[in-house]
């Protein structure tokens, strides 16, 4: 009798609220793509094909956050489903962009939008996926990077830990012997409490970083928030830096927060 290959462990990536843009960082790996497939059954994913296998999945890769009651209950089949679950962009861990109704009341934002609001069935919050179920790992970016995304996938294949660096993107300007904009320019960057990742993109065109890829381990935000109020930004402008594509991640949130206090307390000065 002829020996049966070893079973390929089987790949599925899931769609929440989101643009799709990390998904597709899994189709732009090309070359990569073809390795990977070779190691990898690709069991579900409708950004590349229509064809499914049902589960259970040795590992899920999960795009987009929690914004209705519907995503609340399919992403705790999915994590029932799933050995490993993976999240992947700032949205699956963060909130992402649509996290900023956070600060606000989603009816009002549902009236002034749909011309017929009480069809809508949204929650009040958007919420990372570790609010809902237990996660194995997560991938930071806006998109993601893609040698980070193939690190995910060869550490589950080798049943390892992935090595991502959680070091500020401070460390990447400095690789790449990138002048510092603060320094040099006076902007007020959020280099030094982002995580790197995304290959030193804003900097060397002397654009100050906007924090795609989400807060570094045990970033400092009060005191670059200071640097900045010190070099004349104000408290608004310092509240909207932290309030972009990762704004609900704790450490953006809290610095967000403590700066719209401060700026509430200006008003009623003035």
């Amino acid at each position: 009798m002829a020996k049966q290959p070893p079973r390929r462990p089987k790949l599925a990536v899931w769609k929440f609220a989101s643009c799709d843009g990390c998904q597709l960082t899994l189709l732009d790996c090309e070359d990569e793509l073809l390795e990977v497939a070779g190691h990898l059954t690709i069991a579900y994913f409708l950004e590349a094909s229509r064809a499914t296998l049902k589960g259970p999945y040795d590992l899920s890769l999960v795009e987009g956050s929690i914004t209705t009651p519907d995503d609340a209950k399919r992403i705790q089949r999915i994590r029932r489903q799933s050995r490993t679950l993976v999240t992947i962009g700032a949205c699956a861990t963060a909130g992402g962009i649509q996290a900023l109704r956070n600060f606000a009341d989603v009816d009002d934002y549902v009236r002034q939008v749909y011309p017929r609001p009480e069809f809508i069935r949204t929650l009040p919050r958007s919420t990372p996926i570790r609010d809902h179920v237990r996660v194995d790992f997560e991938l930071k970016g806006c998109p993601i990077s893609r040698h980070q995304l193939l690190e995910v996938i060869a550490a589950f294949l080798a049943g390892r830990r992935p090595s991502i660096p959680e070091v500020s993107q401070c460390m990447e300007c400095k690789r790449h012997g990138t002048p510092c904009v603060m320094v040099t320019r006076g902007l007020p960057c959020l280099g030094p409490v982002t995580q790197a990742g995304c290959g030193n993109l804003c900097p060397p065109l002397g654009r100050a970083c906007y924090g795609c890829f989400g807060p570094m381990e045990t970033p400092n935000t009060a005191s670059l928030a200071g640097w900045f109020a010190a070099s004349g930004t104000d408290s608004a402008a310092i509240r909207d830096l932290f309030r972009t594509y990762n704004a609900a991640a704790p450490a953006f949130r809290r610095e967000s927060e403590a700066q719209a206090r401060t700026t509430s307390s200006h008003a009623d000065d003035a």
